[in-house]
């Protein structure tokens, strides 16, 4: 039976300034990202036409998907192969589903299965929505973690660890090309709780729990390093698995969780553990 031992880290080899270095450069670097694309685009991540609007079109067709962007003359979003091999889902920037419903009926080639809208106006209001329940969910995670430990460095640890969880992955998915879509809301809000649950675990083993610093850091590595490797495992494999099956939602969501719990490992054990260390060694008796 397959056994993962979580090898031990001495963290003594290393100085505090040595191990932040790496989390706050990435986090330095994807707000540079979010920042750029702002500048370039109007907004920090490109919205997908949940947030502002466009339209659908279901079809069953023998064409590859290159050639059915071809034969539109609306621009094609993206062309997404669903339930067998000849049935789509091609999304259009454009909400006027007249003239698309119409080059599609005209076909002989391609057989229309159906359509649907997503106005810009609801779009903007799905944007607010999904602005909001990130804001309260972050808020309430904060307001929760200064509650639990009543002290600065280590709240501020844990918040700060769960905001570079969110960026990082924001961030790639620009690089990458992935909108923001209200399955990959979903999958940040997700991340919240991972990151938390972490963060918590660690801070507890450290803070509450008796033993020295490192021996406690250990602890929680043992069950924290476990439970996040096994989740972006089970992500990982959802996220192959749904972009071999063409399910374009459920490969952006589980893509998205595998970059923010491996931007959670680095942050959790390398960005938390410092300030951690600075406040038992050196901040705690200031």
């Amino acid at each position: 039976m397959f056994e993962f031992e979580v090898p031990e880290v001495d963290y003594t080899q290393y100085s505090n300034r040595q191990l932040v270095a790496v989390p706050l450069v990435v986090l330095g670097l994807a707000l540079a990202v979010l920042g750029g694309w702002y500048l370039v685009t109007g907004a920090p991540v490109s919205p997908s036409i949940d947030f502002t609007g466009g339209s659908e079109l279901t079809v069953e067709s023998s064409l590859s998907q290159a050639e059915l962007r071809a034969t539109f003359d609306e621009p094609v979003v993206s062309v997404q192969q669903v339930e067998g091999e000849n049935r789509y889902i091609i999304t259009f920037d454009s909400s006027n589903l007249e003239p698309i419903e119409e080059t599609a009926r005209s076909s002989d080639q391609i057989e229309f299965l159906g359509s649907g809208t997503t106005s810009p106006i609801f779009g903007q209001e799905n944007q607010r929505l999904a602005v909001v329940g990130i804001g309260v969910a972050f808020l309430g995670m904060s307001l929760l973690v200064f509650a639990m430990f009543r002290t600065i460095v280590p709240s501020i640890a844990v918040v700060l660890s769960a905001f570079s969880d969110l960026v990082i992955p924001l961030a790639v998915m620009n690089l990458l090309g992935i909108k923001l879509s209200l399955g990959t809301v979903a999958a940040l809000l997700m991340l919240i709780g991972y990151s938390v649950d972490s963060d918590i675990l660690l801070n507890n083993h450290v803070l509450r729990r008796s033993g020295g610093f490192y021996e406690s850091t250990y602890r929680a590595m043992r069950t924290g390093v476990t439970m996040t490797l096994t989740s972006m495992a089970a992500m990982a494999v959802m996220a192959i698995s749904a972009t071999l099956f063409g399910i374009e939602l459920m490969a952006s969501i589980g893509f998205v969780l595998v970059v923010g719990l491996a931007a959670d490992l680095m942050n959790t054990y390398m960005l938390n553990v410092t300030l951690l260390r600075w406040y038992k060694y050196e901040g705690v008796n200031r």
